[in-house]
């Protein structure tokens, strides 16, 4: 599927921006808050164990509403779902300032989290639909190099910001970046849907997402992405627990230790980048299974046989992240592009795939680290990526035979171009 819009010059540099200055805000709403999260039980006087379900709550958030909000973009355009989407997160960040107990503040944390559902199942689409597919691989690495930035500086941020401040001026930061985001959304977002304004029954939308998940290929594509990101969202939940309660590391030393393992994301972000209109779309995922089996490895033996495991886990978490970095966004485009339905039902359908994986994913390492340890967890990593591999191996490979047939077939044989371009 080619572009709908080739965009140039300022909107096809501001509009990716400021799509990833919302996705930036989303994902700061949980890596920002966590360090928060030991003031915000004693403000409401719980134990310590509502600690993680906040992120828990946040991820379930994100998978509620993608089977609309993808389907309602196809039919009335991706633009004002989106702007209203961001509209909602600003205000439910905004209304932390209302919450006086710990119930309701996981109830927002789960409203919070609908955010999710409006980058990936619309936001993600209209960047597909906006460029040709190895410029939109190439600006979808680009920006994920910018919301990686959540994770690394959310964390530190947090714990500064609550050194100076209430915990619930984090959530007044976070809405003042959503709404800068909506600002830049107005003036410089194209539309890449022509929209029907035609009712948009139930019943037709179980009709599509029917079709969407009864495509075997689809599914099988989609469930690529959780199984290659849950090695990476495993440490990001339990890394804590890890570095500081298992190998007593101060959380100065805790947070040091993310950057190399975010930075080898960041770096096999910008290789994809790099080499994604040079190389055949899906060299780079079939490159990067290397760097994340051997990655995953290392911690493990690391945790077995070292005196210093933490040394091993993060080396071998940063050649994991590594490799998902070069793989992540050419997945993305095969899953999206494995089903003929409408790009918003498809990029929905696969939103919530990848966040119902997350969070039952979080909660499988969480009870294998609970019954095994630091073992149980690295072997859980290792053996997840296994299962990546073998799985990714055949849909990388079916889709890269796609396009090779497609390109032979669309490339003029010498002496007959007439006949060629008839056959195009």
């Amino acid at each position: 599927m080619h572009a709908k819009h080739t965009l140039s010059g300022r909107t096809a540099l501001l509009f990716p921006l400021a799509l990833v200055l919302f996705e930036f805000a989303v994902y700061i709403c949980n890596d920002m808050v966590q360090p928060a999260m030991l003031a915000v039980t004693r403000e409401f006087m719980v134990d310590s164990s509502w600690v993680p379900t906040s992120m828990t709550a946040f991820l379930a958030g994100g998978a509620l509403l993608p089977w609309l909000t993808g389907p309602l973009s196809d039919r009335i355009g991706r633009r004002p779902v989106l702007l209203a989407g961001v509209v909602y997160f600003t205000l439910t960040c905004l209304a932390t300032y209302l919450v006086t107990s710990i119930e309701a503040f996981i109830v927002l944390r789960v409203l919070q989290g609908v955010g999710l559902c409006f980058i990936n199942a619309v936001g993600y689409a209209a960047v597909q639909e906006a460029f040709k597919e190895k410029t939109a691989v190439k600006v979808m690495a680009l920006m994920a190099n910018v919301a990686l930035i959540a994770p690394l500086l959310g964390p530190l941020a947090g714990a500064a910001l609550l050194e100076l401040a209430p915990w619930r001026s984090s959530f007044l930061l976070i809405a003042l970046l959503s709404f800068v985001s909506l600002i830049g959304l107005l003036m410089h977002m194209p539309e890449t849907v022509k929209p029907s304004h035609e009712k948009l029954p139930l019943s037709q939308i179980g009709h599509d997402y029917l079709a969407v998940f009864r495509n075997r290929r689809f599914v099988l594509s989609a469930l690529c992405i959780p199984l290659l990101a849950l090695p990476l969202m495993g440490w990001i939940a339990l890394s804590p627990v890890l570095l500081v309660q298992d190998l007593g590391m101060t959380t100065v030393e805790y947070g040091l230790m993310q950057i190399p393992v975010f930075g080898g994301l960041i770096a096999g972000n910008l290789f994809l980048a790099t080499v994604a209109e040079r190389w055949p779309l899906g060299r780079s995922v079939q490159l990067g299974m290397w760097p994340i089996v051997a990655g995953l490895a290392l911690m493990l033996g690391g945790v077995v046989f070292a005196d210093g495991p933490q040394y091993y886990m993060v080396a071998g978490m940063s050649l994991m992240a590594f490799g998902e970095g070069m793989a992540f966004g050419v997945l993305y485009r095969f899953a999206l592009m494995s089903c003929p339905e409408g790009k918003g039902t498809v990029s929905a359908s696969m939103s919530m795939i990848s966040m119902l994986g997350y969070a039952l994913g979080i909660e499988v390492f969480t009870l294998v680290y609970k019954i095994g340890g630091m073992t149980g967890f690295a072997l859980m990593a290792l053996a997840t990526s296994l299962v990546f591999v073998r799985l990714a191996s055949r849909m990388v490979a079916l889709a890269m035979a796609e396009r090779a047939e497609t390109e032979v077939a669309a490339t003029p044989v010498a002496g007959q171009p007439e006949l060629a371009s008839q056959n195009l």
